[in-house]
């Protein structure tokens, strides 16, 4: 691990990437916040009321990382409302189909998994919404000056570039199996789960994922065109 974050750190240096110092932080920051994490999901997983708290830990951070990625003003709380608004209501349906057992083992590394995500989604789609309204501010006055609403001008000009954000996911989603295996299936694998209950977990983990970066991008993008999020 060692040779592999230096390796990184150097080519971002030599390569003049601008993230060396970065690359180098999140690398320490990863070995440190898993070993705490390591510990304390190991002390509350098997207490229900602590999961639920971990989990809430969980959305919280992701609620203040967007948040703080689209804006250093004091609308970055936003964030929390497409996050979510995507994930509890399929965290919900999973548990009350039975798809997840309410147990801690499986709902704290599930929860993981859709509140990031949530976090992904959310982020893309804020940052590009709001990259776009400023690189094009004349076409939305001029949008303005044709009759639209602020909501509908803003709108206009950035959801095709707000949409892209669930790209990823949409590819990750038709690719599975044939370029990658995501983290479900060789968790669950490693673990001593046969092959076909792997594939039906990480299935469900991917359609859920799918529609919670949907929810979510749709969401943020709401919140920017009606001036709720904002760039300062």
């Amino acid at each position: 691990m060692a040779v592999l974050l230096a390796a990184a750190v150097a080519v971002c240096h030599f390569g003049r990437l601008g993230h060396a110092r970065a690359v180098l932080l999140a690398g320490l920051r990863a070995a440190v916040q898993l070993a705490a994490v390591s510990l304390v999901i190991g002390a509350v997983v098997r207490h229900i009321p602590l999961v639920a708290l971990f989990v809430i830990l969980m959305y919280a951070v992701a609620v203040r990382t967007s948040g703080r990625r689209l804006t250093k003003g004091p609308s970055w709380w936003w964030a929390s409302l497409p996050i979510g608004a995507g994930v509890a209501p399929v965290l919900a349906l999973l548990l009350a189909a039975g798809l997840l057992p309410p147990k801690g083992i499986s709902v704290i590394p599930i929860a993981g998994i859709l509140i990031g995500g949530a976090l992904t989604a959310t982020y893309l789609a804020g940052r590009r919404a709001l990259d776009e309204l400023a690189q094009r501010s004349g076409e939305v006055e001029a949008a303005l000056s044709l009759g639209l609403l602020d909501r509908d001008a803003r709108l206009l000009i950035a959801r095709d570039k707000a949409a892209t954000a669930l790209v990823p996911a949409i590819d990750q989603t038709r690719t599975v199996g044939l370029v990658t295996l995501p983290g479900a299936f060789v968790g669950m694998m490693l673990g001593g789960a046969s092959p076909v209950a792997a594939g039906a977990v990480q299935l469900f983990v991917l359609i859920a994922l799918l529609a919670i970066e949907a929810t979510a991008a749709f969401l943020t993008l709401e919140l920017v065109a009606r001036g709720l999020i904002i760039d300062r």
